[in-house]
């Protein structure tokens, strides 16, 4: 067993979240031991925080962390966006410059981070909860035009 530096434990954690469905960080701290590499819990929850990881919902309805940088192939922030958008917004709403969007429980995140990295010009910024994400948009654009064009790619 060997301690690596942080570089290289968040390097194989990384690897380990690609490769495989990783639920807790208890069950990751195992996989890293399996891999002969010491870390506790607390230095898990650390780094899955300074990699950016989410928990997701994969198919049968578990929770796994993820990694959105490091998608085996990275789409384009524009196709990524109207892939998850697709896939995870069920309802669009506004008032003024707000948009509100809806999700299934646990899934707002996914999308609030789509939204964060297309950088649309019109959003100045996300707030993620469980289910619902609340987008601020610029007073130009508004928040009907913003919603028709999220709805739109969403397919609602």
């Amino acid at each position: 067993m060997s301690t690596l530096g942080k570089p290289q434990r968040q390097h194989r954690i990384a690897r380990l979240l690609e490769d495989q469905a990783v639920s807790s960080q208890a069950q990751l701290v195992e996989l890293l031991a399996a891999d002969g590499v010491v870390a506790t819990q607390a230095t898990v929850s650390r780094d899955l925080e300074e990699l950016g990881a989410v928990k997701v919902r994969i198919p049968g309805g578990a929770m796994a962390y993820a990694i959105p940088e490091h998608a085996k192939e990275r789409p384009a922030p524009d196709d990524h966006l109207r892939r998850v958008m697709g896939e995870f917004v069920v309802e669009v709403g506004h008032s003024a410059n707000l948009v509100v969007l809806r999700t299934p429980p646990g899934s707002a995140h996914v999308i609030g981070s789509a939204l964060d990295r297309a950088g649309l010009p019109d959003v100045l910024g996300t707030v993620a909860g469980d289910d619902t994400l609340i987008l601020v948009c610029s007073e130009q654009a508004g928040g009907a035009k913003v919603a028709a064009e999220l709805a739109s790619l969403a397919g609602l």
